[in-house]
């Protein structure tokens, strides 16, 4: 495994405006990369950011869908080292749609020549441990865009589908996040880290889906609680935010927050064998992790807030204790089954 931070004709202006992006779109991440260390930390926000892109293209409502997955088919070729296409040619096709407004969201978009040229800094071990799940992320959401293209939006029909649908959005970018890992354990751990990676990334993901069923919908037109299950109480999947559906509709949230807690114990093993090295920490994962366990807790609880408030998500008061807690020593690997079971209960609080 490559242990040199990124280098070449990027340079240090480059990666640290990646970082900065990282903070500006996800919360969670941006948790995780400032609790990495060199050069796993530059890994994993590269990476992320690449697949950031495509998310941000794929849920574009005003883009026809169409032209959404001709744009991502155009940027999974930019990213190939094998083909000729590149990422000035998507940046070009993709700018009519860059809203002028844009948020942190677009401004990744719009600089993406600037995070493929990062990528591209990255040492040879690095960039073939990203590439592969990366292509496979877009492609995969390419291939959800045309399977519903007549909707207008993702309506997504079962839980197998959907769990199909979260492997491509999270399971590739666990996949990713496991091929750097996987580099530096014997053969066993990485064994267990691949059996268990796919477990550990619907957990997160399918915790997002419950979570953001309101802001999908109406920001997006995308509906990813399985069809059947809401047309088993009578609502349609255009129906979801109807105030009539709200008990009905936090029904099937509770149930896709039951599955997804299905995976706890495969995301615990991962944890159990994660590596830490190569700027490596077990923090860095753990976090979201529990977070997840945390949310999850809270659309158990509440649901109809999902409909009624649009999403719930812990506190930042228990996001900042673990974060504490782990910076302080307080929770080591032994501990996370016995802090896991504390927080699926109530709201982490250091004793």
């Amino acid at each position: 495994m490559d242990t040199e931070p990124p280098r070449g004709r990027s340079g240090d202006a480059d990666l640290e405006w990646c970082f900065e992006a990282v903070q500006g779109v996800s919360r969670t991440f941006a948790i995780t990369i400032d609790v990495l260390e060199e050069p796993m930390s530059s890994y994993i926000c590269v990476g992320y950011l690449l697949c950031r892109v495509a998310d941000t293209v794929e849920d574009a409502g005003h883009i026809p869908p169409e032209e959404q997955a001709e744009l991502l088919e155009l940027y999974d070729s930019a990213l190939d080292p094998e083909d000729p296409a590149t990422v000035e040619e998507f940046r070009e096709a993709v700018d009519p749609y860059i809203p002028d407004d844009a948020g942190e969201d677009w401004a990744v978009v719009e600089r993406s020549p600037r995070v493929v040229a990062t990528f591209e800094s990255l040492g040879e071990d690095a960039q073939s441990a990203i590439y592969p799940p990366v292509s496979e992320l877009v492609t995969g959401m390419a291939e959800f865009v045309e399977r519903y293209a007549d909707d207008g939006g993702l309506r997504i029909r079962t839980i197998d589908e959907l769990e199909e649908y979260c492997w491509y959005a999270a399971g590739t970018v666990g996949e990713l996040i496991t091929n750097l890992l996987a580099q530096d354990v014997d053969d066993r751990r990485a064994e267990i880290l691949r059996a268990n990676a796919r477990g550990f990334a619907l957990l997160l993901q399918l915790v997002n889906v419950a979570k953001d069923v309101s802001d999908d919908f109406r920001e997006e037109n995308n509906v990813y609680l399985p069809a059947s299950w809401l047309r088993e109480h009578d609502v349609s999947p255009s129906n979801v935010t109807e105030p009539e559906n709200e008990t009905a509709v936090a029904g099937v949230i509770q149930r896709v927050t039951h599955h997804a807690r299905g995976y706890m114990d495969d995301a615990q093993r991962y944890l159990e064998v994660l590596p830490e090295s190569q700027g490596n920490t077990l923090e860095a994962w753990a976090i979201p992790y529990l977070l997840a366990v945390g949310t999850s807790r809270e659309l158990l609880e509440r649901p109809e807030d999902v409909v009624r408030e649009g999403g719930v998500k812990v506190s930042r008061g228990e996001v900042m204790a673990l974060i504490q807690a782990f910076t302080s020593g307080d929770i080591e690997r032994e501990r996370l089954d016995e802090i896991r079971s504390e927080i699926a209960e109530e709201p982490y609080s250091p004793s």
